[in-house]
């Protein structure tokens, strides 16, 4: 089924060729007789013939010898287009019918015009318009012509054999329409161009320049010129040019720059091109802010600011505001001024330059903290041997205050926020340079601020020895490297307090109390102040002697000897001592039994009393004399029924006795007349038994019982007179 069309199609086409040959062969329409045969536009030749019956349509041929260009018309006259300028075409017409064509018709030559040249148009000027053209082939001369494009006024027409016209005297800013043909040697013009040009506009004039120091910017403005499309200003410096464009008679330029001379110019412009400038305005800025600011201050209180010159600066002012809100300024035409200053101030610092436009824009704003103030009332108020503590006034700008003790040759420093300050591990009695510098983080320590000496409180003391002489004087000494001082010896005790003084290196002091504890230091004073306390020194004075001392006859070779209680004292040594020896007890009590005591002698009496740590006091007291000796061989005598004469053998010495005889019906009582060894008692009941003592009486009437008793029988009956019978002895208790 796919290859039955293929091999129909080409009987079918070769059927109708057959069919159409027979019937052109048998109806060909009449051959056409051209009339004439001419051209008008470059690019065709138009052709006039008879018409010719039965023809629907004809067909025109141009042959140049390379190319043949047909052309189906309907009727006469008829053109053929897209051919050469300016060329001889061999030109021939055929009818044609529904039945077929004719033969060609009898040739007819005709020649193309010339080609339009092709225009170039400008306006170099506001009043002349520049017409330009590429030469034309075959052409000999050209015509140009030029007229207002509304029609009004005259036109210019001008033939030249050149391929450029420039027409002049021409309205500036207005629209004109050029038209331009060529011609050949036989004087046939060619195809025509056309075109508008506008002639460019003229330059503005009037111009006004108002400039804003403070924006940096120039508003710009002039008189509307004929034909301007739109305006440029244009501000052009030795290193920048600036522009603004508007379609109004008003431009602003920004983005100028200070201490900058402009020439402001304005240039009109339209479809043509723009105006020639022929005249500029000239424009200074302000300066701009001066460079290089530097800022000293030499001496403390005088601040110089100094700053580079400026372009086109006239004078300048330097404005300087301190953080308390005052504001000070300065005119120069000079590039320095000076300014009186405050220590601890912060200055903010802006120099300006000035010209006849204004004040320059605002450089860096600077700022100078003046060194921070002094302190001026530094008062010690605690002055010590090794600190001295110090207190100021806080003054303005500091942040810091650095406290430095020099001694000459040490430096003892303290930092602190607050305004007060303890130098410690100071040497005593040395005199030290104190200084207080103020310091602020911006700019370091005020290195002017005055000095004050301070002298430490002398130094301590050394006790080396307390010693007592034969007055009881107590002597302190001690060792010192003080200058000029004056020392005090403290004794402290529970008995009270005791001084001395003494500009040396000892004093003495008198009237301490017996069996007492004391802590002796010492203290120097200058007028610096007052040293620490030596360290203390104990002191124990003797102990006390006890206020009475008592001796008591025990027995004929035995006393006691009792005393108080010497304030101090822990241990006594009780001493009797004669000719004939020494008796001694040592005890801690307040009292001591004293043996082989020699009856009827003279004794001296000594006491110590010594402390826990040794000191003895050597206590004196009245002598003693010891119990005369008991009386041997005593013997009793009846005198008669109611006498009896006690008799005895006196000791050695001379001495008074006493008799007592102790019955159960009574105490009978004698005293001998002195130097006698018997006593009597006259009135005595007999039948009793008797205890019998004769004791020595001492010298202050005191009877001593210690001496042994004997015990007698008195009987009623016997002898009158006679020796009493003994019938025992009894000890004395």
């Amino acid at each position: 089924m796919a290859g039955g069309p293929k091999e129909c199609l080409p009987l079918i086409g070769f059927s109708l060729i057959c069919l159409k040959m027979v019937a052109s062969a048998n109806t060909a329409p009449k051959i056409p007789t051209i009339d004439q045969a001419y051209s008008k536009i470059s690019n065709s030749i138009t052709v006039e013939w008879a018409t010719v019956p039965g023809a629907t349509s004809y067909l025109l041929t141009a042959e140049d010898g390379d190319t043949v260009i047909e052309t189906m018309v309907a009727n006469s006259p008829g053109t053929v287009t897209g051919l050469k300028a300016a060329t001889l075409y061999h030109i021939t017409v055929r009818s044609i019918s529904a039945t077929g064509r004719s033969q060609a018709s009898l040739p007819k030559q005709a020649k193309t015009v010339l080609a339009a040249p092709i225009l170039e148009v400008s306006s170099p000027s506001p009043d002349s318009i520049l017409v330009q053209w590429e030469a034309v082939y075959m052409a000999t001369g050209f015509s140009v012509s030029i007229m207002r494009a509304n029609g009004l006024g005259r036109i210019w027409k001008e033939n030249t054999t050149n391929t450029s016209l420039t027409f002049n005297r021409l309205d500036a800013g207005t629209l004109y329409t050029i038209k331009a043909y060529a011609w050949n040697a036989n004087g046939t013009p060619g195809d025509d161009s056309t075109c508008n040009q506008r002639t460019s506009p003229r330059a503005p004039a009037n111009i006004q320049v108002s400039f804003d120091s403070g924006a940096l910017k120039a508003s710009v403005s002039w008189a509307p010129t004929e034909g301007a499309f739109n305006y440029t200003v244009m501000a052009l410096s030795d290193s920048s040019e600036l522009s603004c464009s508007t379609t109004l008679n008003a431009c602003t330029i920004s983005s100028l720059q200070c201490g900058t001379e402009y020439l402001i110019s304005v240039l009109a412009s339209n479809d043509a091109g723009s105006s020639k400038s022929t005249s500029s305005e000239a424009l200074k800025t302000v300066a701009c802010a001066p460079g290089r600011v530097t800022i000293q201050e030499d001496p403390p209180g005088h601040l110089s600011v100094a700053w580079s010159s400026a372009d086109l600066g006239d004078y300048y002012v330097a404005f300087v505001k301190s953080d308390d809100g005052l504001e000070v300024r300065c005119n120069t035409s000079l590039t320095q001024c000076n300014l009186l200053s405050e220590c601890g101030f912060t200055y903010f610092i802006s120099v300006f330059a000035y010209n006849k436009a204004g004040q320059s824009p605002l450089g860096d704003v600077f700022n100078y903290t003046t060194a921070p103030c002094c302190p001026s009332d530094i008062n010690p108020v605690l002055v010590s041997s090794d600190r001295v503590e110090i207190v100021w006034s806080p003054v303005r700008g500091a942040e810091l205050y650095e406290t430095k003790a020099v001694d000459g040759f040490n430096v003892v420093e303290c930092n602190d926020t607050a305004p007060a300050c303890t130098l410690s591990a100071l040497e005593c009695d040395t005199k030290y340079n104190i200084t207080v510098y103020s310091f602020s983080e911006v700019r370091g320590s005020n290195t002017s601020c005055t000095s004050r000496f301070v002298t430490t409180a002398p130094c301590s003391p050394e006790i080396k020895n307390i010693s007592k002489d034969a007055f009881s004087m107590i002597h302190v000494h001690w060792r010192s490297t003080n200058d000029d001082a004056t020392y005090t010896v403290t004794a402290q005790g529970e008995e009270g307090l005791y001084r001395c003084s003494s500009e040396g290196e000892s004093c003495a002091m008198g009237g301490l109390p017996c069996g007492s504890m004391f802590s002796v230091t010492a203290v120097a004073e200058t007028q610096a102040g007052r040293s620490l306390p030596s360290f203390s020194v104990p002191l124990e004075t003797v102990p006390c002697c006890p206020a009475s001392l008592t001796v008591t006859q025990v027995t004929q070779s035995v006393i006691n000897v009792s005393w108080t209680v010497g304030t101090g004292a822990q241990t006594y040594v009780a001493v009797l001592e004669s000719h004939t020896g020494q008796s001694k007890c040592l005890t801690h009590q307040n009292q001591c039994l004293l043996g082989c005591i020699t009856c009827g002698i003279n004794y001296t009496v000594a006491l110590k009393a010594i402390s826990a740590t040794g000191l003895t006091a050597d206590c004196a007291y009245q002598s003693y004399s010891s119990g005369a000796c008991c009386p041997l061989g005593v013997k009793l005598y009846r005198l008669g029924p109611n006498g009896i004469r006690i008799y005895w053998q006196a000791s050695r010495g001379s001495t008074n006795y006493s008799t007592d005889l102790y019955g159960s019906k009574g105490i009978f009582t004698c005293a001998p007349s002195a130097g006698l060894s018997f006593c009597d008692i006259t009135e005595i009941p007999c039948g009793d038994v008797y205890t019998v003592m004769v004791s020595p009486v001492a010298e202050t009437g005191l009877k001593l019982t210690f001496c042994p008793k004997k015990i007698y029988s008195v009987t009623c009956s016997g002898s009158s007179l006679g020796m009493v019978i003994y019938r025992g002895k009894r000890n004395a208790k």
